[in-house]
């Protein structure tokens, strides 16, 4: 029982919430996830079952994509509408100037982290300090958004579309361009559309993966390779294929295909997928994860 399955995640549901429930459901406690989603988040959220647990931090697509609602002429100590709101303004801009202010955030950029987040200042939570009343400096962090777009929008309250880099926070980023808007802002949902590569039209709810039994969950999982889609193949043959079980660093000149150095790339024998390997500055392929006996 190895493999993947994606979770359209619940709202008040914490990640770790949705991998006790998976535990439960395949009756094993290796399990893990791809990536945290903030209880108040939806969404895909990728669960590693059994030893594709070896792959989540091996992600080769770390980026992310949402769907976030907003709410200018709000500001909150969350950055969202759960928090502590301030008074609501009177709001009423146009397309053209919301358009003006995205187009700021796009591309690589600086973005300091919330106080409300599970990130560590000398080894504690944010999050923990905020609850109680204690704010500390955060430093900027780089972050990539490669898309951000308006698809909706009525002079206060919209909708944007996000592409962007792992460890991008949408609370953050509206609560930037209601600044840079002049009225503030607050995000009022949020939805993970893609994460780990796979999207939201692949997920499945919670509800009805918790209503199945475990052959039909079992059924449902994506093979481990289909994480490591995106990296180029490495194909050996039967000899090679044996060495690289055991451990043997291959020449890489001797391979059908010789990857840049350093590369990850997936490794496949005749019987398929069977890890992930680079090779090194000695010109050998070593053997990175290897996920058959």
């Amino acid at each position: 029982m190895t493999g993947v399955i994606v979770v359209n995640k619940p709202q008040d549901f914490t990640s770790f919430d949705v991998v006790a429930v998976m535990r439960g459901c395949f009756g094993t406690k290796k399990v893990g996830h791809g990536g945290t989603l903030d209880p108040m988040a939806q969404g895909v959220l990728p669960i590693f079952v059994g030893g594709a647990t070896k792959a989540a931090d091996l992600v080769p697509d770390s980026d992310k994509s949402y769907r976030a609602g907003f709410r200018l002429g709000l500001t909150s100590d969350t950055l969202d509408i759960w928090g502590q709101c301030s008074e609501e303004k009177a709001v009423n801009l146009s397309a053209e100037e919301l358009e003006g202010a995205l187009a700021r955030f796009r591309g690589d950029i600086m973005q300091v982290p919330p106080m409300y987040s599970a990130l560590k200042i000398n080894g504690q939570k944010l999050c923990d300090l905020a609850r109680k009343g204690i704010v500390v400096e955060r430093k900027p962090r780089p972050i990539t958004v490669s898309r951000l777009e308006s698809i909706q929008f009525d002079g206060r309250d919209g909708v944007i579309e996000v592409d962007c880099s792992s460890g991008t926070y949408i609370r953050s980023l509206i609560d930037d361009i209601g600044a840079a808007l002049g009225t503030g802002a607050v995000m009022t949902s949020l939805v993970r559309t893609r994460s780990c590569g796979y999207t939201l039209e692949e997920s499945y709810p919670l509800a009805e993966l918790k209503a199945m039994d475990r052959e039909t969950l079992c059924g449902l999982l994506k093979p481990v390779e289909s994480v490591f889609a995106p990296l180029p193949e490495i194909r050996l043959d039967e000899v090679q294929r044996r060495l690289y079980m055991n451990g043997v660093r291959l020449d890489a000149d001797r391979l059908a295909f010789r990857p840049e150095t350093d590369r990850l790339c997936r490794v496949s024998g005749a019987e398929g997928f069977i890890g992930v390997a680079r090779v090194n500055d000695a010109g050998e392929l070593v053997p990175v994860k290897r996920f058959m006996d």
